[in-house]
């Protein structure tokens, strides 16, 4: 294997600057911001995030890096630990179709632990999530390419995340060439179709790239060596030509929903269908959901844990049917013996559409068949996920998901004086925003 060093995708990660995006990618940046805050602040009322901070408190004390959700600060590695346990918790992140996988919450942790490690401004640390999902989704496309195998997203992860922690510690071109070029080799390979059928804390694999990207930044601090990544390849060096020119973080898709994205196309057509036709799930006789194989994959089996109801296409469903949403409310623990829920989910059944299967990955396509008690048969139009990126996500569409998702942890002014924060605050350094949201976290009447 031959790599040309040529530090193109170095000199990007380190020396791009707020003023050298477009405005669209400007507006991107923000909206990431605060989608990935979304995610960082239901994740830290999950049980896997309680297990990061049990490790970043047994085996990385000391420190003064305060994390979101927790009174507890730890040393740089401790927060990233902490951090990377909670983004992907709920599965309410961003992704990007071509890489069938999640680029944000792959980096976010160890970004934002760098970033408060050297207290960087909010609008340093959102430039620096530009450049991380530039090099994440890149390395991405080259890794399914070059192995023919579904490497999801912790494997990027650690790509991602050596890029964004060697720019906020301010290393050198050769530096970074060196934390890239180890990240990559020693990122996990998660298998993360065998977490789709079988539902666990695995899922993506999150927190193990976080951590091994974040080794590598380390590791070339302190002098270990590394050469050469798929980027620099002859094959892979062409996604490096759009560098600054094409910004594929203008691709990724958001989530609305508290599940795996596969299960949002249906969710959303149970709900418009109810919603035009005014009946509820104690009308529904039977529902049939058209879909993608991939889709019909996801587990259908009573959700024991938050993990199994989120890795599941039946659950998320059925509770949409019930509660018309589904929200952190419906797929943590205390939710999953619901009865109507229990029953409605009997009343399912998921088919492979020829059409749906024919347009994956490009597109996730999926339609509903719903048979009511009194005999009417209806039938959706042929949906793709909400928050596409061919929808064009801007701001008001992310305040809306905010004030949704938030609503079960902030007050309506702590969400108010948050959402002003990471809209306008850029030169707000970022340490102080962490700290004004756990304030709030505490003294919430919310979730606890």
């Amino acid at each position: 294997m031959d790599f040309i060093t040529d530090y193109r995708l170095e000199d990007y990660i380190l020396n791009t600057t707020w003023e050298d995006l477009p405005a669209k990618v400007q507006e991107r940046a923000i909206v990431c911001g605060i989608d990935l805050m979304i995610a960082l602040l239901l994740g830290s009322k999950g049980q896997q995030f309680q297990a990061g901070i049990r490790i970043a408190q047994t085996y990385y004390k000391g420190g003064n890096l305060p994390v979101v959700g927790s009174d507890k600060n730890f040393g740089l590695l401790g927060a990233v630990v902490a951090m990377s346990h909670a983004s992907n918790s709920f599965d309410i992140d961003d992704g990007h179709n071509m890489i069938k996988g999640h680029p944000g919450t792959s980096f976010v942790a160890g970004v934002l632990a760098a970033a408060l490690e050297e207290n960087v401004t909010y609008r340093e640390y959102l430039t620096t999530l530009v450049v991380c999902y530039e090099a994440a989704i890149r390395c991405g496309l080259a890794v399914q390419d070059h192995y023919q195998y579904l490497h999801s997203t912790g494997t990027y992860g650690a790509f991602g995340t050596a890029a964004g922690m060697g720019r906020l510690l301010g290393f050198t071109q050769e530096q970074m060439n060196n934390a890239l070029s180890m990240a990559e080799f020693h990122a996990p390979l998660t298998p993360v179709m065998r977490s789709v059928q079988y539902p666990s804390m695995n899922k993506d694999g999150v927190p193990f790239g976080a951590l091994v990207g974040a080794e590598a930044a380390l590791e070339t601090l302190e002098g270990s060596t590394a050469r050469g990544y798929l980027l620099e390849t002859p094959e892979y060096q062409k996604h490096l030509d759009s560098l600054g020119k094409i910004y594929e973080i203008m691709n990724l898709y958001f989530k609305p929903f508290t599940c795996c994205r596969w299960a949002h196309q249906p969710i959303q057509a149970c709900i418009d269908l109810m919603k035009a036709y005014t009946f509820t799930h104690e009308d529904v006789e039977r529902v049939c959901v058209h879909t993608f194989d991939s889709a019909a994959q996801l587990s259908k089996m009573k959700p024991r844990t938050t993990d199994e109801a989120q890795y599941n296409i039946a659950w998320p469903v059925a509770s949409a049917l019930v509660y018309g949403d589904v929200g952190i409310d419906q797929v943590i623990e205390p939710a999953l013996n619901n009865q109507c829920v229990l029953d409605m989910m009997r009343r399912l059944s998921f088919v492979v559409d020829p059409e749906m299967e024919a347009q994956f990955p490009e597109k996730r396509l999926a339609w509903v068949e719903i048979k009511l008690k009194d005999g009417n048969n209806l039938k959706s139009q042929v949906y793709a996920a909400p928050g596409e990126h061919t929808d064009h996500v801007d701001l008001e569409w992310i305040r809306n998901k905010f004030y949704l998702r938030s609503s079960s942890i902030l007050t309506p002014d702590q969400q108010d004086h948050l959402l002003v924060m990471l809209e306008r605050d850029l030169d707000t350094p970022i340490g102080n925003i962490i700290t004004v949201i756990n304030q709030m976290l505490c003294i919430s009447d919310k979730i606890s």
